[in-house]
């Protein structure tokens, strides 16, 4: 499939429009929130009337359901909710989960390697803002930490993840974007370490190791090398703060384990409706762990935990549904050879979120959640190929092949 439509026609005019939206929605999402917002919306209604235009069905990857099923059970909670005003507005993040068969419409085919060309350049360029910032205006200290174009270091840290596994599987599987993502690599993975975020380190340390396995094996051992020599060349307030993950008097390391602790609880006395969408917040304090170094703490810095606490069990079974289906699907990409490098960029991209959602609750994250799930959506995008509808042919008699209309 062509980058865009041949004919030009009103259709045809509104494709490009939507596609033109959707690429400018992509760059957007590492860089404004606000802006992503407003160009998603634009997306949205692009997509809504093509599909009226061309009498389509909406459709999307087989994930999808997993993601409507979450939702729903999100909607539970809402109903169940200890504060339901609250509940309602923060359940608004569900729409984002549009994002996958809008990507799955618009960027159909070679668009799809447009949209990831996007995504690698734009973060390539937020990455040298990090590094800016970290090497000249002196953001280089947790009460200063780098946080690049977005608001907040956690949000910028998780999108470098993603724009890692993207850029590292076409290192090592796509010959023809290849240079390109090489090239970037070294700034990605700069701007992640200075700023100064543990649990992402070691998301994309996840993040290479899934993509050294699903190339070759044996490609495992360099890992290991890789991460000595970094301890070697990083500077010290950055292996200072890798070994202070593994530090149990650690102000910040005691607090995951206390909100874990709280979470478990929680989870306990409200198993089924969880006690609400922005909701444990409002708990907390009563749940409170002994062991615990802040008063309050937004959420508990755990995805699955975060999600049975809020939204019950059901919703986390939903959730790792939706996981389950993603993976399979993806690494039944990653074998087929149609489009490798973007399912293997998936499947990275799941253990990053995975590795970093241990420590922080990123899936709740609006600019993570939807680059993570545009990730998702490329590899079968990618690989739609539209069905083959028969042609209508001319009545003709059975005897003479001769065409009966018009006489």
């Amino acid at each position: 499939m062509s980058l865009l439509p041949d004919a030009h026609d009103g259709s045809s005019t509104l494709e490009i429009a939507a596609l033109y939206s959707l690429l400018a929605f992509v760059a957007a999402l590492q860089v404004s929130i606000a802006a992503s917002g407003i160009l998603l919306t634009i997306t949205f209604g692009c997509w809504i009337a093509l599909l009226v235009i061309q009498r389509e069905r909406p459709t999307a990857p087989p994930f999808f359901g997993a993601l409507i099923v979450y939702a729903g059970f999100t909607m539970v909670s809402v109903a169940f909710s200890l504060d339901r005003g609250i509940s309602i507005v923060d359940s608004k993040e569900v729409l984002l989960f549009l994002v996958v068969p809008i990507v799955f419409r618009l960027a159909r085919g070679q668009r799809a390697q447009t949209v990831a060309t996007v995504i690698v350049t734009v973060g390539a360029a937020t990455a040298i803002f990090g590094v800016v910032q970290y090497g000249i205006l002196e953001y280089d200290h947790l009460g200063q930490r780098v946080t690049g174009s977005m608001g907040h270091y956690m949000t910028y840290s998780g999108l470098l993840t993603l724009v890692i596994a993207l850029a590292g599987a076409r290192v090592l599987f796509d010959t023809r974007e290849r240079v390109w993502s090489l090239l970037v690599m070294p700034a990605l993975l700069a701007a992640l370490a200075v700023t100064l975020t543990r649990s992402y380190m070691f998301a994309a340390a996840a993040v290479i190791g899934v993509l050294c396995v699903l190339r070759d094996f044996r490609l495992v051992v360099v890992a290991p090398m890789m991460a000595a020599l970094f301890v070697v060349l990083a500077p010290p307030q950055i292996t200072a703060r890798l070994y202070s993950s593994f530090d149990m008097e650690d102000p910040t390391v005691r607090d995951r384990f206390a909100m874990s602790r709280s979470g478990i609880h929680i989870i306990g006395d409200h198993p089924f409706t969880g006690v609400g969408p922005d909701m444990v917040k409002e708990v907390y304090p009563d749940y409170r762990d002994p062991g615990a170094v802040q008063d309050d703490n937004p959420h508990l810095h755990n995805v699955p935990l975060q999600i049975a606490a809020e939204r019950g069990l059901p919703a986390l079974g939903a959730w790792l549904l939706f996981l389950g289906m993603v993976v399979r699907d993806l690494f039944r990409r990653s074998r087929s050879g149609a489009n490798p490098a973007l399912a293997a960029a998936g499947l990275a991209a799941v253990a990053g979120m995975l590795t970093g959602g241990l420590f922080e609750y990123n899936f709740g994250d609006s600019e993570f959640l939807m680059l993570f799930l545009v990730l998702m959506t490329l590899p079968a995008a990618a690989a739609y190929r539209p069905p083959i509808r028969p042609r209508r042919e001319h009545p003709v008699t059975a005897r003479t092949g001769v065409c009966q209309t018009g006489r």
